[in-house]
Formats: C-alpha cells, sequence, structure tokens
C-alpha cells in the first residue's frame, strides 16, 4: 500500500484521537459524553468514559445508538431540548440536575454543554461533561449553616455584642447591644467603646483591651457603662480575639448587664446583716463585727463592752397583744434605742426579745453609763392602741479582753450575767464574774437537746387522776410531759416548756402529746376499759393556731376517740384577744370536746370572757388551794370562785391539793374535783392499770 501525506496525516489524527480517549479522557474523574449530531438535531451516542460507564447504566455497546432508545424517555426528552438549544445557539451552557444514583443515593450533578463545529460553522458533535457536586453543595450548605448560626449566636443573644476593630471602634453591634446601650446601630458604628463606659473604668477597659488584641482573652467583673439616657448600668465585660489568618483583626466584647443582680445582691447581702422586724444590726452582723472590731482594738489597747439585753416579762405582752401587736411594740422599743447609738456604740437584735449593745473604746464607768442610759429609757409607758405599758429591761455585761477573745466567749459570759439578773430581781444590770458560770444554765445546749427529744425518746407523758370528792371515782385525767435527757437529767416543765415556746417548738411537742394521749386512750379502749376524759394542755402559741382544730380532729380520727375523752385547757393569757379566742373556742365546741381555763385567778380572770365563751371547766390555781383552811382570803377566794362556777353551769377542779384539811374545806364548798398528791401524783399508763384507776 501506498502512503501518501493525506493517509500519513489521517493515521496520525486517528493515533491522536486514540490516545485522547484512551490516556485522557478514560481517566477524568467528570464524566463525558460526546454526541454526533446528525441532521434533523437527531443526536447519537459516539464516546462515553470510563468515568461514565461507571456511574451510568450508558455503556460501550450503546456506541452509535440514539438518545433516545439509551436514556429514558423523560430524561432524553430533557437532553434532546437541551442539545437542540446548543446546536442552534451555537455557545455553551451549564446547568444542574438531581437523580438518584444506582445505590440510592441522591446526586446532584452540574453539566457543561459545549457544542464541536465542523468547517462549516454547524455543530458536528456536543460534548457533555458533567461533575458530581453533592459534596461541594453539602459542604456549601454546611458553611452557609455554620454562618446562620453563627449570626444567631451573635443577633440573638441576650447580652449585648459589639465587634471592635483594633482601635477599638464599634464596627458591629446585635440587638442587645442597641437595647442595652440605647443607640441605634448606625449611631453605634465607628463610635468609640469608651464614649459608653464611665471615666472610672476606661483605664481598666484600655488594658484589658490591649490584652485581648494581643491575642489573650480578658474580662472586667465591674464596670459602668452609661446609656444614650444617662443611666448608669452595671455590667460584666468578656474579650474575645477575632483571629484570621493567624493575625488578630479585631475583637468581640460581650456585655452583660447585671444591675438587677447586684441590686439582688446587695438586698441579700443587706437582709442577711439585717433583722427584718427591726431593720437594725442582726446576730449573724454582730458575729462579723466583733473579730474586726477587736482586730482593731488590738492595736490601740483600748476595750469592748457587750450589754446583753433581754426585756422581762415580755411573754405576757405576746399573750395581752397578740404576735403582730408583739412586732409592733418591739420596733417601738427599738426606735428608743436606736437613740443611745452612734459609730462607738453598736445596737444589734439577737432574737426575741433580746438586743445587744456593743460599746467600743469604753471604760467601766462608760459601760455603767450606758446602762444606766438603756434603763433610762423603760422609765416612761409604751403606748399601743391606746393602752399604755411599762416594761423593763434587765442587761448582763462582758468586756473584752477581760471576758473573752471572741464572740462566743462575750456573749456567753454576758448571757450568764443576764441570768443572774433575772434570778435576783430583774430590771437592773450586772457584769460579768467567774462565780457565775457554775450556776448557768446553757439554754442554747438545752435548746439543741430539746430539739432532738421526741426522736431519741425522751419525752413521755404521765396522767395525774382528777378525783371526784363526791363519789371519790375517777374518770378524768391531766396529762402532763415529762423530759428526762442524758445531759441534764430530769428536766422541769417549768424549765424547757418556757424554753419551748420561745424557740417555737411548742408546736412540734404539742402534737407529739396530743397523738400520744390518743394513743394511749386508744390502748385502754382496746383493752375493755371504761372511757375517760382526758385533759391536754395547749399553750397560748398553740391556741393561736388556725389549723389547731383540724389537727385535733385528724389525730381523733387517726385513732377513733370520740371528742368527749379529749378536754382543752387554756391559760387566760390565751384569751386576750376576744374575737379571735371566741372563734376558736366556737370551733373546738363544735367539734365536741371540753374546754377548761387553767390556773383561773392568776392572770386577767374577767366575767365578760366566762359569760361570752364556751367553757365547761374552770381549775383553782393551786396558790390559792394551798392556804385554804388557814388563810382567810384564800378560802374566800376559792369559796367564790365555786360559786360563781356552780352559778355558771360550769365544772370546778382544783390544783394542788396535798393535804387533808384542803379536801374537806373543798368537799364542804361543793368542789366536784381535786387533783394533787395527796390523791396521786402524774404516774405512768402501767401504774393507772395497776391500781384500776381506768377500771373504777
Amino acid at each position: 500500500m501506498k502512503w501518501t501525506d493525506d493517509t500519513i496525516i489521517s493515521q496520525d489524527k486517528k493515533n491522536l484521537d486514540t490516545v485522547l480517549k484512551e490516556f485522557i479522557l478514560d481517566h477524568i474523574h467528570d464524566m463525558i459524553f460526546i454526541m454526533k449530531v446528525e441532521k434533523g438535531n437527531i443526536f447519537r451516542y459516539s464516546y462515553v468514559n470510563e468515568s461514565a460507564k461507571r456511574y451510568t447504566s450508558i455503556q460501550q455497546e450503546d456506541m452509535g445508538r440514539l438518545l433516545e432508545d439509551v436514556m429514558p424517555l423523560e430524561m432524553a426528552l430533557d437532553l434532546q431540548k437541551r442539545y437542540t438549544e446548543l446546536v442552534e445557539t451555537g455557545e455553551s451552557m451549564t446547568y444542574q440536575d438531581t437523580f438518584q444514583a444506582m445505590n440510592g443515593n441522591q446526586v446532584v450533578n452540574e453539566s457543561i454543554l459545549t457544542p464541536i463545529m465542523n468547517e462549516c460553522g454547524q455543530a458536528e458533535y456536543v460534548v457533555s461533561i458533567t461533575r458530581d457536586i453533592t459534596s461541594s453543595i453539602e459542604e456549601k450548605m454546611k458553611l452557609k449553616k455554620a454562618k446562620q448560626r453563627y449570626k444567631s449566636i451573635i443577633e440573638h443573644n441576650l447580652d449585648a455584642i459589639f465587634i471592635l476593630d483594633s482601635q477599638g471602634v464599634i464596627k458591629d453591634s446585635n440587638r442587645a447591644g442597641c437595647l442595652l446601650s440605647g443607640f441605634s446601630k448606625e449611631a453605634l458604628v465607628n463610635m468609640d467603646i469608651f464614649q459608653l463606659m464611665k471615666a472610672q473604668n476606661r483605664m481598666e477597659l484600655r488594658e484589658a483591651l490591649f490584652q485581648t488584641l494581643s491575642g489573650v482573652p480578658s474580662s472586667i467583673d465591674y464596670c459602668l457603662l452609661g446609656n444614650e439616657k444617662g443611666e448608669e448600668r452595671i455590667t460584666q465585660l468578656k474579650m474575645v480575639p477575632i483571629v484570621v489568618d493567624q493575625k488578630c483583626d479585631g475583637c468581640y466584647i460581650i456585655i452583660k448587664d447585671i444591675t438587677k443582680h447586684h441590686e439582688q445582691s446587695e438586698m441579700i447581702h443587706y437582709m442577711a446583716l439585717h433583722d427584718q422586724l427591726t431593720g437594725i444590726w442582726n446576730r449573724k452582723a454582730l458575729d462579723d463585727h466583733i473579730p474586726m472590731i477587736i482586730h482593731n482594738m488590738e492595736e490601740r489597747g483600748v476595750e469592748l463592752s457587750l450589754l446583753y439585753l433581754d426585756l422581762d416579762r415580755f411573754k405576757f405582752v405576746n399573750d395581752t397583744l397578740g404576735l403582730k401587736g408583739g412586732d409592733r411594740f418591739l420596733k417601738r422599743i427599738t426606735e428608743r434605742l436606736i437613740t443611745l447609738t452612734n459609730e462607738e456604740c453598736l445596737l444589734y437584735r439577737q432574737g426575741g426579745d433580746e438586743f445587744i449593745f456593743l460599746l467600743k473604746n469604753s471604760s467601766f464607768e462608760m459601760t455603767k453609763t450606758k446602762a444606766e442610759e438603756i434603763l433610762a429609757l423603760f422609765i416612761d409607758p409604751f403606748t399601743i392602741d391606746n393602752q399604755e405599758f411599762y416594761i423593763s429591761p434587765s442587761i448582763g455585761i462582758s468586756c473584752y479582753p477581760a471576758d473573752g477573745y471572741d464572740s462566743n466567749s462575750l456573749i456567753q459570759k454576758a448571757a450568764q450575767a443576764l441570768f443572774e439578773v433575772k434570778e435576783k430581781g430583774r430590771a437592773h444590770y450586772r457584769f460579768y464574774h467567774t462565780h457565775m458560770k457554775s450556776s448557768f444554765p446553757n439554754y442554747i445546749i438545752m435548746e439543741s437537746h430539746l430539739r432532738k427529744a421526741i426522736e431519741k425518746g425522751e419525752l413521755y407523758v404521765h396522767y395525774q387522776p382528777q378525783v371526784n370528792l363526791s363519789t371519790g371515782a375517777i374518770d378524768s385525767f391531766e396529762a402532763l410531759i415529762r423530759w428526762n435527757n442524758r445531759k441534764f437529767g430530769f428536766v422541769s416543765p417549768a424549765q424547757f416548756i418556757p424554753l419551748a415556746e420561745e424557740t417555737g417548738l411548742i408546736h412540734q411537742i404539742g402534737e407529739w402529746v396530743l397523738e400520744q394521749v390518743c394513743i394511749q386512750l386508744q390502748k385502754w379502749r382496746g383493752k375493755g376499759y371504761r372511757s375517760v376524759r382526758m385533759a391536754i394542755n395547749i399553750s397560748p402559741k398553740q391556741f393561736l393556731q388556725e389549723q389547731l382544730v383540724e389537727t385535733i380532729n385528724f389525730y381523733l380520727s387517726t385513732y377513733m376517740i370520740p371528742p368527749s375523752c379529749i378536754e382543752i385547757e387554756i391559760t387566760e393569757g390565751a384569751m386576750q384577744d376576744t374575737q379571735q379566742t371566741l372563734k376558736m373556742l366556737k370551733k373546738l365546741k363544735d367539734l365536741g370536746v371540753f374546754i377548761s381555763v387553767d390556773d383561773f385567778g392568776t392572770g386577767y380572770s374577767s366575767l365578760h370572757y366566762l359569760k361570752r365563751f364556751p367553757i365547761d371547766v374552770l381549775k383553782i390555781d393551786q396558790s390559792f388551794v394551798k392556804e385554804i383552811g388557814m388563810n382567810h382570803k384564800d378560802s374566800a377566794i376559792t369559796t367564790t370562785i365555786i360559786h360563781l362556777a356552780h352559778s355558771l353551769g360550769l365544772e370546778v377542779i382544783a390544783e394542788g391539793v396535798e393535804r387533808e384539811g384542803q379536801v374537806d374545806f373543798l368537799k364542804k364548798a361543793n368542789c366536784q374535783k381535786a387533783q394533787g398528791y395527796f390523791f396521786s401524783k402524774p404516774i405512768g399508763p402501767k401504774e393507772i392499770e395497776q391500781q384500776q384507776f381506768v377500771l373504777m
């Protein structure tokens, strides 16, 4: 065969096409489709590379076939339309389409269509280069979401966020920044951040900003910001560097408005150190102040005096006025005490009706003078609800350094001196002396033990029989609480009941006694013993509880005890608030229990309340019974009380009967019942059963 130049050129071109297809096009990751353009815009597959074969259903045997014979009809029509437009315009085009790959994943492709023109300027081939851009789109979506999240963090943050350049000039702000500053976004842009801050904070801000712009985050815990209205806001600042290409390009400054929090903290701090009722310093403040005062005084070698003041017989004021009235009384007393205070004399409320004065730089004579000034404040009466009240204070005094070197020691020594004052007449003052230590009962420790007395099983109830003087029968008892403590031994009710009332423990103890009585009555009923009536003492503080009736009813129902088996004993001091008393007594009577007045004649006896109140029993106080038959006045008073009770249809019980002569007198005076050591001391349930008191 003879090779001409044209043959050689044709052969070289063929070899070049082979190299182009096999070594270049077949190894490109993009999918390449070459379509032959025939007359009438008919498109026939001429070439597909290996990537196209791998990712589509088109294979080598499809070469030479028409577009519509290879592709699904819908897709073929779409491509036909695009190819036709390409051939007619002669301009390349790009488009994207989405389809489901053979593995089931959704794929997004981007295709570039280019015509190959012949010598006549007509499209001879259409080349389609298709690339899978799914991952690229996903990355773009992630980036878009990330930007939106970032923008959301900035824009919707409750704290103000400003973007500053390296000079501290504001370049952008979020909505919270506008609200905090009072300026619009437009007004804030190009404003110096230092313009928003008060002058006293600018130096600290400048140093923190310099540190941040060097690449180290910084913060300021307290910074005053002035808003557009000129108002001061207390803020916390955090500054974070903006790093671009490893270079600091400004910073974010995050400003938190802590004005309300700061005000609340100040209020909490104030409340923690001040008495809520009177507004003066409280015990915690005292504990905080004494060490600081002592530390300052040690350097100068001066003395400190602590005057521990307690109001005498304030319990009776509370009984008369009620708790709210008592609180008003304490406020009036505080107003007088405050008149003695100055920089050298501080006043604290220890709690209840107790106050403490601290005298700085005081001598013995100065302390005496101050104690006398305190006593003088109580010479004039206090007027509450148009009624005059006289009250006196007792004062115990301790001194630093003679009596102690810390607050606990000084308070304890002053309390010991106060106890001595109470024991020896009240209404005066005493300095602490060493001999007082042995006679002072530690009420703080006793209170701690009393709080745990129920759970430790140290409390128990004894019952004192009430004897019918006409028949000698026993059908009622008085329940009396007893306390046997591991440290103090047997503690008298006269000692721990006032402590329980003062500390509020009386409510828990009183409810415990009520339940124990109901449990005991249930046991006796279960054994077939006859019904007896049990008198339970209710303190004035318990009597003021609105839920008292509900509590009694709960235990009666729980242990199935008839209300007629319970007698509620109240003192005259608990009945000073006439309306409240009448309301409570009516509820108790509706419940079905008996009501008795204990220690009649020793308090605020009034024929008015005997007439109005639904009372069943009067109990004559043992102070009158003790001298009957020997003291004409006591005999006359006792006889009068008995006759008065009879005329009002009330039962009478005499307390504290210890001699046969007293019994004879009471019988002649027609007193129905009596109780006392002459008949029986208070005894436990087993002894009552052994003596068959509940069987008679």
